[in-house]
């Protein structure tokens, strides 16, 4: 069964960066697409990023575009998103997923949280 694990997640200011990260066990991970999700409270859950299984194709929010960075290594069975520029919208939980393509996800990991100071 595939668990996913995220960190990296804190308190930072404005303008900071962040870069989170998402451990997959189980399963086989160089063969999925693995994402980024968010939710805000009081928010539904949002789309952030997502990469296809080599990393030849990346998909991003518009909020998000120019600002923060999928990418994956295979080999370490991790995903990550390097976060910068953040503002204090982009405070959320952020949640790792894995699936079939970067529109379909199925398996999802707990959450880190991020919050953004002005």
């Amino acid at each position: 069964q595939v668990q996913l694990v995220e960190s990296g997640g804190g308190l930072v200011q404005a303008g900071d960066s962040l870069r989170l990260s998402c451990v997959s066990s189980g399963g086989t991970f160089s063969t999925g697409a693995m994402g980024w999700f968010r939710q805000a409270p009081g928010k539904e859950r949002e789309f952030v990023a997502g990469i296809t299984w080599n990393g030849g194709i990346t998909r991003y929010a518009g909020s998000v575009k120019g600002r923060f960075t999928i990418s994956r290594d295979n080999a370490k069975n991790t995903v990550y998103l390097q976060m910068n520029t953040l503002k204090p919208e982009d405070t959320a939980v952020y949640y790792c997923a894995r699936g079939s393509s970067t529109y379909d996800y199925d398996r999802w990991g707990q959450g880190t949280q991020v919050t953004v100071s002005s």
